[in-house]
């Protein structure tokens, strides 16, 4: 079992309320629609409620329990879970690992905007006991518009009330079951699983009610991707109690419905039908509040997945901002907007809670599917046993096989929506990883040593003007003495750029979450050094703030001197001026392309045109950046000829 890291990393009561509080809050609020989707309009019968409960025993049994707590878990990258954390540790496996990752995480950006509708609509509908007339879609709305409004100034005084919250929920939860579940205890024979076995395969269309038992384990996924914020221990011990609730509360609704046997929902959820009358409006508030707790951990799943994705260059660069000093707490302002109006389409579009359980179920299958894909090759390179492999595949596989069918005939009644979002997100993320690729393959490098006494020979040409005190260049070649042709080409053809001290910055993204190092290679001394920074695809590439750094350790040394090399500023200890050059570069129009590849590189661009620039993704100090445009040429066009044809003058 891999060492675990962080600060949750061994149990504790804060641990374990930060877990119950943060992991499982999709989870948790399940039994607010899950056994009114399996039973929807048929008439309520004993073999539909206990087959209905012993789905949900097995399926959180075998999925949630054993597959995810106790194996996915286990695939930790540094203490981080989640797809990309995984795709991190074996991607030197295969180049065709990728496209899992990026399906998963696609899925998963659909979920966060279906989580927060599916969540509170169906906390809110509850007001339906008391007001049956009641429109409830503008209330969500207003709720689901606040959460995503208060994003910008950080969660963290609302974080501290996640744990309290969904503690009281999952007591909630456990009393309600407990006390509907004592008049009819023979809830408790639905463990065994042949109750399961007979109403998939004796009932009316039985397989397809997978998809609505599917929805018991759509938080799974969110115990293994919020790994770092609470550690593996607290989360396999803190889901002893959730698990209990859980089960306890189906256990109730189960009850509710055999005494209701040979009678139809009619619009009744048997979650709020456990509440005695008085304690209705006290149990959607807190079911409402729960949901808000799912939906904002989902939010935030969606922030760090996105951030991730544009640290592995899957995604394109967007502003990141940090609201608080807490850990792992990030603001991606455009992802917040694109989250908020697909919910606000998502709520328009379905009305009803139950309406958006297709869109829902599809969309987990297939991010669980890629997990699978995904752990397989992780325990391979573990060195697992073949046969236990083997065996695991074709268990988790099997499983999610057999819901992802169930899911998939709801396509035509709203599972296209879950579709279309992930697909539009892997759309986007193979076009950039596409163009970043074209982009590198095509990047001439040259040796840096070769021209090292040229450009000490312009540093010291007094007929040169002085460009900067200090230049700084940000390279994307590995070899600490390579270079971009593009940035020799800045620096003595399109306008001799002379500086005393030159600089290149390379920075390298690994598979370590949080590494923060850096290595200096001094080419000429005093005159020329190349900087490159190690960061972890969680650790946002400020190099203003992170060259500073290098600066005060090399200053420390003796390795370089920082002060004016103008003589009246000199004496005054005045620091020289550091200018970063940044070379953007443009789809030039001299290349001639094939088709598709012309339109992936119009579409890279394109983006490109919505991204944040360079300078701003890296974190430079725009007042110090000159940024220089640089066509960019794939395939130049061949066989051009054009001829000559000029007027012959009439002799006079």
């Amino acid at each position: 079992m891999a060492k675990e890291h962080g600060a949750h990393s061994k149990v504790s009561m804060a641990g374990l309320l930060i877990a119950i509080g943060i992991i499982y809050g999709d989870i948790g609020t399940s039994p607010l629609y899950v056994m009114k989707a399996i039973v929807g309009h048929q008439v309520i019968t004993p073999e539909l409620a206990l087959g209905g409960f012993s789905c949900i025993i097995w399926t959180l049994t075998l999925i949630t329990t054993f597959k995810y707590l106790a194996i996915v878990l286990r695939a930790d990258n540094k203490g981080e879970g989640g797809v990309f954390s995984l795709y991190a540790l074996i991607r030197r496996k295969g180049k065709w690992l990728i496209f899992p990752a990026m399906i998963g995480g696609g899925t998963l950006l659909a979920d966060g905007i279906i989580t927060p509708s599916i969540s509170v609509s169906s906390a809110i509908e509850g007001l339906e006991l008391l007001n049956p007339g009641i429109n409830t879609i503008p209330i969500v709305m207003v709720i689901i518009s606040a959460l995503f409004f208060v994003q910008q100034f950080g969660t963290a005084a609302l974080g501290k009330g996640f744990g309290p919250i969904m503690l009281t929920w999952f007591g909630t939860l456990l009393t309600l079951g407990v006390f509907s579940m004592v008049h009819n205890p023979e809830v408790l024979a639905a463990v065994n699983p042949m109750y399961a076995i007979r109403l998939l395969s004796n009932h009316p269309n039985g397989y397809l009610l997978l998809g609505a038992v599917f929805l018991c384990i759509t938080g799974a996924e969110a115990m293994y991707s919020d790994l770092g914020h609470c550690g593996r221990s607290n989360i396999r011990v803190g889901w002893g109690f959730v698990k209990i609730a859980l089960l306890l509360n189906y256990a109730g609704q189960c009850g509710w419905l055999l005494r209701h046997s040979g009678e139809t929902l009619n619009d009744r959820n048997p979650f709020f039908m456990l509440m005695p009358e008085w304690f209705v409006m006290p149990g959607i508030i807190l079911a409402t509040a729960a949901a808000v707790v799912a939906s904002q951990a989902m939010i935030t799943g969606s922030f760090t997945l996105i951030s991730e994705a544009t640290q592995l260059q899957l995604w394109p660069k967007g502003r990141i901002e940090y609201p608080t000093d807490q850990k792992g707490q990030l603001y991606v302002p455009g992802i917040n907007l694109l989250l908020w109006l697909g919910c606000m389409a998502v709520i328009l579009y379905f009305q009803r809670s139950e309406r958006m359980e297709a869109a829902y179920g599809l969309a987990i299958t297939i991010t669980m599917l890629m997990t699978s894909v995904l752990l397989m090759v992780y325990l391979h390179m573990k060195r697992w046993p073949m046969p236990v492999i083997i065996l695991l595949g074709l268990l988790f596989f099997g499983t999610e096989l057999a819901f992802f069918g169930a899911n998939l005939h709801k396509l035509t009644e709203g599972g296209w929506v879950s579709i279309l979002i992930a697909g539009i997100v892997f759309a986007v993320m193979l076009v950039w990883r596409r163009g970043r690729r074209i982009k590198s393959h095509y990047t001439q490098l040259v040796d840096l040593h070769t021209y090292v006494p040229a450009i000490h020979e312009l540093s010291e040409d007094a007929s040169v003007s002085k460009y900067a005190t200090h230049l700084v260049y940000l390279t994307s070649a590995n070899a600490p003495h390579q270079v971009e042709w593009k940035v020799i080409y800045s620096i003595f053809r399109k306008q001799p750029k002379r500086a005393d001290t030159y600089w290149f910055l390379h920075v390298e993204v690994c598979d370590e979450p949080h590494t923060k190092e850096f290595r200096v290679t001094t080419l000429e001394p005093g005159k020329i050094f190349r900087v490159d920074f190690k960061l972890g695809f969680r650790v946002q590439p400020r190099v203003s703030l992170l060259f500073r750094k290098v600066i005060e350790d090399m200053v420390a040394q003796g390795e370089v001197d920082i002060l004016s090399r103008y003589e009246s500023l000199r004496k005054q200890g005045q620091v020289g001026d550091f200018r970063f050059v940044v070379i953007d570069r443009f789809l030039s129009y001299e290349n001639e392309l094939p088709f598709f590849e012309r339109i992936g590189m119009k579409t890279y661009f394109l983006l490109k045109k919505f991204t944040l620039s360079d300078e701003e993704s890296f974190g430079l100090d725009t007042s110090s950046v000159a940024v220089e445009k640089v066509p960019f040429i794939i395939a130049p066009v061949k066989d051009f000829t054009l001829t000559r044809k000029d007027e012959v003058s009439a002799a006079t």
